[in-house]
């Protein structure tokens, strides 16, 4: 059996593909809190609780209307961005011109609130979300049995990501949401619906919540804490990344998710805070994060 520092190359390849697979996830939603944060300036922490709410849609669809996986995925970031947008207007659009710990507040509260209401009706315990058949089995690889489905969601979260950073960095419509958050007034100028392009900012960055709780689903169980199980670890990705940095989010996410797997091999005693160990030495020697920019 080939070995790494006293490690097998099967452990290995397991650890590094668990650690790929918790990567997405964390890229997917410091992706979302990035747009969030970078173009309306809102700390969203109620972020987790809409990725939880996206794998419940996504139950509820399966068990309630017969509406299978690929369904779950078109209609679950739809309904949760729409309920984002609605949260947008009736709330945040009022603390736009306060200070951030006001969002933050807000948000936690939010939080807390849909998290409470989950538990009320479905439980504490998890309820069990089926791979789709498509997507079952797996491919023996000559160092390690690679799941379709995990390689699925590693694949789907790549192209979701560098499909947003595309969307924002290099189309006119991302040019719209950029100048809105420096110079609303003027963009509201040339004829932009201003609050609109904010709302469905807003929307957009919790159906990518809600879009990786729906790929979440059949890997974790769908169950209330699982937002708030994932939030915190992804606040240190963001704040890593640098606040606001959509490719700081994308490349951190997905480094620190391999990091975290090969702390499990090595150091398993240290793999729940290797991430804030990190944060901590990122904050120390460039505080505006790897790729944030200096104020």
């Amino acid at each position: 059996m080939t070995t790494i520092f006293g490690v097998s190359v099967q452990a290995l390849s397991g650890q590094l593909l668990l650690g790929l697979i918790n990567g997405s996830f964390y890229a997917m939603l410091s992706l979302g809190l990035a747009i969030i944060f970078g173009l309306l300036n809102v700390i969203n922490f109620a972020h987790g609780a809409l990725y939880m709410m996206g794998a419940f849609v996504a139950w509820i669809l399966l068990n309630n209307f017969g509406l299978g996986y690929w369904w779950a995925l078109l209609i679950a970031p739809i309904a949760v961005g729409l309920f984002g947008a609605l949260l947008e207007r009736l709330l945040l659009a009022r603390l736009y011109k306060l200070d951030h710990l006001y969002g933050l507040l807000l948000t936690f509260g939010l939080a807390l609130i849909i998290q409470g209401l989950f538990r009320q009706h479905y439980g504490s315990s998890g309820l069990p979300y089926v791979i789709p058949p498509e997507l079952s089995g797996g491919q023996r690889l000559p160092f390690m049995f690679l799941p379709n489905y995990r390689a699925w969601v590693v694949v789907a979260s790549l192209v979701i990501c560098l499909s947003t950073w595309l969307l924002i960095e290099k189309t006119k419509l991302g040019a719209y949401l950029r100048a809105a958050t420096e110079n609303p007034t003027l963009v509201g100028a040339f004829g932009v619906n201003v609050p609109l392009l904010i709302t469905l900012t807003y929307a957009f960055g919790v159906g990518l919540a809600a879009l990786a709780g729906v790929l979440a689903a059949p890997i974790y169980s769908v169950n209330p804490a699982m937002g708030a199980d994932i939030i915190i670890v992804v606040f240190a990705v963001v704040v890593i990344g640098g606040m606001g940095s959509i490719l700081g989010s994308i490349l951190t996410g997905f480094g620190l998710g391999l990091v975290e797997g090969l702390t499990k091999v090595f150091y398993p005693e240290a793999s729940s805070v290797v991430i804030f160990v990190i944060m901590a030495i990122v904050l120390l020697a460039k505080p505006s994060g790897l790729f944030g920019r200096s104020a």
